[in-house]
């Protein structure tokens, strides 16, 4: 549960006033002649009391222009590296008015992610925070400022939502919550006002920091938040290259038991080429694992499941099934070719490659590349111990590196 804000009421007791003292007799007063009443023009009438002024509204109220807050985002600076979000003053533009006006105003600056909640949501924002002094009062500073803004943003993973006190819709304020995996027990009942667009992967660090129970047993601090304006759109990586540019890309994989080199036929799959590279170029093989081993058949990898840690947001985009382009290359010793289900369009992000002539696969597999350097890795690869065909121990690709060559 998020942090409770008590409400204390002070109850002021009125003194007790004496009854007053009998009065004096006195002599009845004489009597006096009316006083003259101030003459009025025919025709007007008294007017009638002015209404007392309404109380000042105590909630945020947005000052800003409605383009002051479109395509924004917010780049938070910590101590495990950069987040930033995208700010959606569409679902909810005063959420978004505040948020901006009180990190322009350096509020954000110096708090830290109070409460974490591994692989669940991290809680921060609270200025209150930024004194070690007070930090048996984080969780309970910088709420009631803002009503609910009900939208229809759910809980998924990287939904980022105001902090509220149990009970009350509309005590947001400074503080937010970042949902590192789907919360959907919470959907409705917190304001979604931003998505994180860049560094889920660092947000997931900040909630796997060693706690007690919920407190980060170290501070870590949110050094700067800034606004910018949402870059364009760039386009897709290895999206615009010319076939012959693809053809002088190689693909390092550093794996666990030694480095291979792919090169690519993108005249023979183009897209599957450009799939590769673009899911190589944004980390998508980093920490997978070759989960298959069969002898003298193939080795495969690259799949999904096998990774060490969840996606981010931007490797998530580019996790697509991809259509086949079968070729004329056969399916020969050192081949690499993507692997599918029995839909030949349901291939994605597995790949294999080839560890002896297999002509069975020709025309049934697409394939994209081959191995021009490391097949000695390979073959210790298919070497080593399966349960079936799942080696016993774990074979990492710890890393693919790309570069061009000549």
């Amino acid at each position: 549960m998020f942090a409770y804000v008590a409400l204390l009421w002070l109850v002021i007791g009125l003194p007790v006033m004496a009854a007053p003292a009998a009065a004096a007799p006195q002599a009845p007063p004489r009597p006096r002649p009316a006083a003259p009443q101030p003459s009025r023009p025919q025709g007007t009438r008294p007017q009638p009391a002015r209404p007392a002024a309404p109380p000042a509204d105590p909630f945020f109220v947005s000052k800003l222009a409605p383009g002051d807050i479109q395509n924004k985002q917010a780049v938070l600076e910590t101590g495990m590296g950069t987040i930033v979000l995208d700010l959606l003053a569409d679902a909810a533009p005063n959420h978004v008015a505040h948020f901006i006006t009180r990190a322009r105003e350096g509020t954000y600056d110096g708090t830290i992610f109070h409460r974490v909640i591994l692989n669940g949501i991290i809680q921060g924002g609270d200025p209150l925070s930024k004194d070690p002094a007070q930090s048996a009062r984080y969780g309970t500073g910088g709420l009631g400022e803002l009503r609910f803004e009900k939208n229809d943003q759910t809980m998924t993973r990287g939904a980022v939502a105001a902090v509220l006190a149990p009970g009350m819709p509309d005590s947001g304020g400074d503080q937010f919550f970042i949902c590192i995996s789907d919360q959907p027990q919470l959907n409705g009942q917190y304001t979604v006002f931003a998505r994180v667009a860049e560094g889920l992967n660092v947000a997931q660090k900040i909630s796997q920091a060693e706690a007690d129970d919920t407190i980060p047993k170290t501070r870590i601090v949110v050094s700067k938040v800034t606004i910018r304006d949402r870059p364009a759109p760039a386009p897709d990586p290895f999206s615009t290259e010319s076939i012959d540019e693809l053809s002088h890309y190689r693909a390092k994989l550093e794996t666990s038991m030694g480095d291979v080199t792919f090169a690519f036929f993108p005249d023979k799959a183009p897209n599957h080429v450009r799939n590769f590279l673009r899911l190589a170029s944004v980390g998508f093989y980093d920490g997978t694992a070759f989960h298959r081993v069969v002898k003298g058949f193939v080795i495969q990898g690259g799949f999904l499941p096998t990774r060490s840690e969840p996606l981010d947001i931007t490797q998530s985009k580019y996790v697509h099934t991809m259509a086949p382009e079968f070729n004329d290359t056969p399916h020969d010793k050192g081949i690499v070719s993507l692997a599918h289900g029995d839909d030949p369009a349901s291939g994605d992000t597995s790949f294999f490659i080839v560890t002896a002539r297999t002509p069975v696969l020709d025309g049934k597999y697409t394939a994209f590349g081959r191995v021009v350097d490391g097949m000695d890795v390979v073959e210790k690869i298919e070497q080593v111990p399966v349960n079936g065909e799942t080696p016993v121990m774990r074979v990492e690709l710890r890393k693919v590196t790309l570069f061009k060559q000549p």
